[in-house]
């Protein structure tokens, strides 16, 4: 095979705010590779299928020296996220070539690894390989295993749930609804509240139209807050938290892309009220449930009783806009980026 381009999707500056394609993040096909003959010292040779783009990859987007909770990208390298790739060549016996693999790779079209632990080898249960970095992947782990671990569901409770036509929010609903639970949930557009409708929401709004609070006052007291955003959406569900509520703390994009962070004023409502907030990192409960998740949680989407949406994006050098997309809210289901077909 004659050598091809490898393009890759580059950290270029650090943002003050939103993302933006050709400046904060740029694509770059000056590298070329021959998959044929390139040399694997030991390693394994895989080609990208599709990536995932995750809010939380903006956190990454900082300097050296600034301090988050996972690593910060490195300027001039590319970007990296969970992704599905598929095996080339294999020089090393634990991943042979056509495994699917899944795990942390980098925003290019070709990977050489050495480490084959990193990575999970994929079963094939009849989904389409975007599913795993999506329902069946980290953002589905997200949803099942902070809802096992903390929310403690009872049959006629109220949950509110934030961001909810997104891949962890619409599971997070599923969940929800099938402990018996009446579940509100918001978003941004009125075409993602009729697909919260659709997988079970009870009561479904769109926040920029309709006043979360007078939703709130209608429809609860609520019982668990599954919280994607923080701010005022969380001062709100303070004031309208029934006794002993649980405040699931999954993340708040309304922070990640200012530097004016909104104060939450009622806070002795944590007390008064006695709830429990629990945030969570998803890799910390990992080890826990993930063999259990992926030996029956891709069957039960495979069979239709999973529902989901994705957000398609089609080739690499569009990964800048899906980011920025992401940042803003203007994707519809989870965000995925098409790098290659089989």
């Amino acid at each position: 095979m004659a050598p091809v381009k490898n393009g890759r999707y580059i950290f270029n500056e650090v943002p003050t705010g939103l993302p933006e394609p050709g400046k904060t993040v740029v694509y770059d096909d000056s590298e070329t590779i021959d998959p044929d003959t390139v040399p694997l010292n030991g390693g394994f040779l895989v080609k990208i299928l599709v990536l995932s783009i995750d809010p939380y990859l903006r956190g990454k987007m900082r300097g050296p020296n600034d301090k988050g909770y996972n690593p910060a990208f490195e300027l001039g390298k590319p970007l990296n996220s969970f992704s599905v790739g598929v095996v080339v060549r294999s020089e090393n016996p634990a991943v042979k070539p056509g495994d699917h693999l899944y795990g942390i790779f980098d925003f290019k079209h070709y990977v050489i690894e050495h480490d084959p632990s990193k990575f999970r080898v994929l079963k094939d249960e009849g989904l389409p390989w975007s599913a795993y970095v999506g329902v069946a992947g980290m953002p589905g782990e997200t949803a099942v295993y902070a809802w096992k671990k903390y929310a403690h569901p009872k049959k006629g409770e109220v949950a509110f749930v934030t961001t909810g036509a997104g891949p962890v929010g619409a599971t997070v609903i599923q969940l929800a609804k099938a402990d018996g639970m009446k579940v509100i949930a918001s978003a941004g557009s009125d075409d993602k509240v009729e697909f919260m409708r659709e997988i079970g929401a009870d009561v479904a709004f769109n926040y920029k139209t309709v006043d979360t609070r007078k939703v709130l006052e209608k429809e609860g007291p609520i019982n668990i807050f599954w919280d994607n955003v923080g701010g005022e959406t969380l001062e709100a569900a303070l004031d309208f938290a029934a006794l002993h509520g649980r405040f699931i703390e999954c993340g708040m994009i309304s922070e990640y892309n200012t530097t004016e962070r909104y104060t939450v004023k009622n806070l002795m409502n944590i007390v008064t009220k006695e709830l429990t907030v629990q945030g969570f990192v998803v890799g910390t409960i990992r080890p826990k449930y993930e063999e259990w998740f992926y030996s029956t949680w891709p069957k039960r989407v495979a069979s239709g009783e999973i529902k989901y949406k994705e957000d398609r994006v089609y080739g690499l050098e569009n990964a800048g806009q899906a980011i920025a997309d992401v940042q803003s809210g203007r994707n519809f289901g989870k965000s995925v980026v098409i790098v290659a077909e089989e």
